[in-house]
This record gives structure tokens, C-alpha cells and sequence, in this order.
């Protein structure tokens, strides 16, 4: 499945309105952790059917504060428009996947 990079004005289409489970991505371009586990989360686009969302907290600012988030990378985890799941920090592509479940 493709990442999406999510906007306030996508926000309701891409994940709010999305009937399945989503695994959003907050992050920063010049975040060195958040590109640590890029490469997991573009990995479980490709072999998953979960819905890949990024929101890059530097721009989307309204976003970053409607979900708390005081610390990248933070990993969300959505299904039906409610949160079930949230890591914070890096963290390894087996605890992403079960995050999933």
C-alpha cells in the first residue's frame, strides 16, 4: 500500500473517515530517529494492508497538538477513527507489527 503524507485539509478523508486500521507516522524532516525507522514503516506498507499515514509535525502543527504528541517519531495506530495503539521513540519493526494486531 502507498504512504500518504497527510495534511489538516486530509486529515478527515485519509484517516479520520477511514474504514480500516491506520498507522500514522508524526515526524520531522530533520529528525535523525524518525529516519531511523522510516525504512520499517516503508517496509510494512509494502507488505501489509494497513493504511500508511505521515504527518510531518513542523507544518501540520494543529495535528501534532490534536494528538498530544510532545515527542518524535510517535506511531499511532487507528482503526475506524480511534486511536487503539501510540509508541513513542524508536522502536523495532516486531513491536510496530504488533502494535497492529
Amino acid at each position: 500500500m502507498k504512504i500518504f503524507d497527510v495534511t489538516g485539509e486530509s486529515y478527515s478523508k485519509e484517516i479520520e473517515n477511514y474504514d480500516g486500521t491506520v498507522l500514522i507516522d508524526f515526524f520531522a524532516d530533520w529528525c535523525t530517529p524518525c529516519k531511523m525507522i522510516s525504512p520499517m514503516i516503508e517496509d510494512i506498507a509494502k507488505n501489509t494492508d494497513v493504511k500508511i499515514c505521515k504527518i510531518n509535525v513542523e507544518s501540520e502543527k494543529d495535528l501534532a497538538k490534536k494528538f498530544g504528541i510532545m515527542s518524535i517519531p510517535t506511531l499511532v495506530v487507528m482503526k475506524n477513527g480511534t486511536v487503539l495503539n501510540r509508541s513513542i521513540g524508536v522502536t523495532g519493526k516486531k513491536a510496530i507489527m504488533d502494535m497492529l494486531d
